[in-house]
């Protein structure tokens, strides 16, 4: 059935005109890391496994669980084929939508999910780890050997399907995503953006460094420079890794958010927010 609500969602998506801070602080605040942490030990050895097998750390995972789902205890309330159909028939991206609703039809018919079940977002992604219907279908793994892709019921296909995810986009086992710097007044900054990289033998030369634990190697690993807030906000490296954060969801200050939740689930602390209380952050027309 056609769903008005879903269309008045589909405009007015104002999250995005957030802050990194703004997003970040809602995102990760409250019992998020103290849950993340509890969840990598209560599962951990299927964590372990999954690392094994696609190279993916547990942090990263939880992150993404975190955000999507609070961990699987909140999917949506919305009927997966009727949004999609609604979104399908009108809004801004039809022939996205179209692949959507054939998709779900077919996580359908093999078996993997019932009609009833499929509940989830307005947008259409369902599961642990709000997938839309076609990353399901192409992506979505039997990692504990009943049969079905199951991203609803099962954890261990939720976080092994999320790894391979993120092994299709292009995660590279045992390097780092994102690390929180410290950047000099007089930081040549047209090179701060995400499609500009130098080695961080460059940028330690230009004065950056490491915002906490060890110095900042000076080597030859690609990195770009991301100041979500600009230069009086917080500083991050992003390493190639991050890029699959983007390819998961492509918008900067949700990508940034996670991968910065994962480091903090990895033990970092939280970033600095000094500089950052000052920034106006821009309008929507700006």
């Amino acid at each position: 059935t056609f769903d008005p609500a879903i269309i008045r969602r589909d405009h007015g998506q104002g999250v995005f005109q957030q802050t990194f801070l703004q997003f970040a602080d809602r995102m990760v605040g409250g019992a998020r890391i103290p849950n993340g942490l509890a969840k990598m030990k209560q599962h951990a050895a299927t964590f372990a496994a999954v690392e094994k097998k696609y190279g993916v750390p547990a942090p990263v995972l939880t992150a993404f669980w975190g955000l999507e789902s609070d961990f699987g205890a909140n999917f949506g309330n919305y009927k997966i084929l009727s949004a999609l159909a609604t979104l399908a028939y009108d809004c801004r991206r039809p022939d996205f939508f179209r692949q959507q609703l054939l998709d779900a039809l077919r996580i359908i018919e093999r078996g993997d999910q019932r009609v009833d079940e499929m509940i989830g977002d307005w947008a259409g992604e369902f599961g642990g780890l709000q997938f839309t219907a076609s990353d399901y279908l192409k992506n979505a793994v039997d990692f504990d050997g009943d049969g079905r892709r199951d991203l609803i019921h099962s954890i261990p296909d939720t976080l092994a399907s999320g790894a391979n995810f993120l092994v299709t986009l292009g995660w590279h086992r045992g390097e780092p995503w994102l690390q929180e710097v410290r950047v000099p007044h007089n930081l040549p900054w047209q090179e701060t953006d995400l499609t500009i990289t130098h080695p961080r033998s460059q940028w330690v030369a230009w004065g950056v460094r490491a915002a906490h634990g060890a110095a900042l190697p000076s080597d030859d690993m690609p990195a770009s420079m991301i100041l979500p807030m600009g230069r009086h906000g917080p500083a991050f490296l992003a390493y190639r890794n991050f890029q699959a954060f983007l390819g998961w969801n492509s918008a900067m200050v949700y990508s940034t958010t996670v991968a910065d939740f994962a480091t903090r689930l990895a033990g970092a602390p939280a970033f600095d927010h000094s500089g950052a209380k000052t920034v106006v952050p821009l309008t929507t027309p700006q």
